[in-house]
C-alpha cells in the first residue's frame, strides 16, 4: 500500500465527526480536505503554510468539494502551531513535508522547524492521539530532514509514545516513508 495512502487510513481510523485535528503542512489541500469531510461542520481543521499559493489551491479544492466549513486556515510556520491552538487537544495532526507541488522546489520544509513543529505536536495531542508524517528524504532539505526526525522519534520514551515506521526497503530512489506516534498518556 502507498505510504500516502496508509497514513490516510491510519486517519481515518481514528477521525471521527466533530473531533479537532490540525494539518501541519497544507500544501494543495488533499489532507485538509479527507479531514475536514471526517469532522464535519462540528469539528475544526486548522490547517498551517507559509506559502500563498498553498492557500490559493487548498481553497478551491475545498470549494469545489463544499468542505470550508471546518477549515481555519492559518499563514504562518507549523512551527508556531502552539501559539494558534487554544482549544480542545487535538485527536491527529499530519504532516506532509518535503516542497509544494507544482510549485518551486527550493522552497521545502526545514529541520529545524519541522523538529519544532513535531515536539509541540506532541505536546498539544490528546491522550491516544496520533501524528502521522510523511517524510520525503530524495531531495537534500529532505534527507537532512529524515536524518534529524529518525533521530528523535527513535529517542521518544516507549511508556509515552508508541512510534512506527513504515517504508518500503526495496524501492531505490530514497522513496517516502510514513512515521506514525501514538501518545498513550
Amino acid at each position: 500500500m502507498p505510504v500516502l495512502r496508509f497514513a490516510h487510513q491510519l486517519v481515518r481510523e481514528r477521525v471521527k465527526k466533530g473531533d479537532y485535528v490540525i494539518d501541519a503542512t497544507l500544501g494543495n489541500g488533499h489532507d485538509t480536505l479527507m479531514l475536514a469531510q471526517l469532522v464535519g461542520e462540528q469539528g475544526i481543521v486548522m490547517a498551517f503554510d507559509v506559502q500563498e499559493q498553498a492557500f490559493l489551491k487548498s481553497r478551491e479544492l475545498l470549494q469545489q468539494y463544499n468542505a470550508l466549513g471546518p477549515v481555519v486556515f492559518v499563514h504562518d510556520s507549523h512551527a508556531n502551531m502552539q501559539q494558534h491552538w487554544n482549544i480542545s487537544a487535538p485527536k491527529v495532526i499530519m504532516f506532509n513535508l518535503g516542497y509544494l507541488p507544482g510549485a518551486d522546489k527550493q522552497y521545502t520544509t526545514q529541520v529545524e522547524s519541522t523538529l519544532t513543529a513535531l515536539k509541540q505536536s506532541l505536546e498539544l495531542l490528546d491522550k491516544q492521539g496520533l501524528l502521522v508524517a510523511v517524510i520525503y528524504p530524495g531531495h537534500p532539505e529532505g534527507r537532512q530532514e529524515d536524518i534529524a526526525v529518525s533521530q528523535w522519534a527513535s529517542q521518544l520514551n516507549q511508556r509515552e509514545f508508541q512510534v512506527l515506521r513504515y517504508d518500503f526497503i526495496n524501492q531505490i530512489n530514497s522513496p517516502p516513508y510514513l512515521l506514525a506516534i501514538e501518545k498513550l498518556i
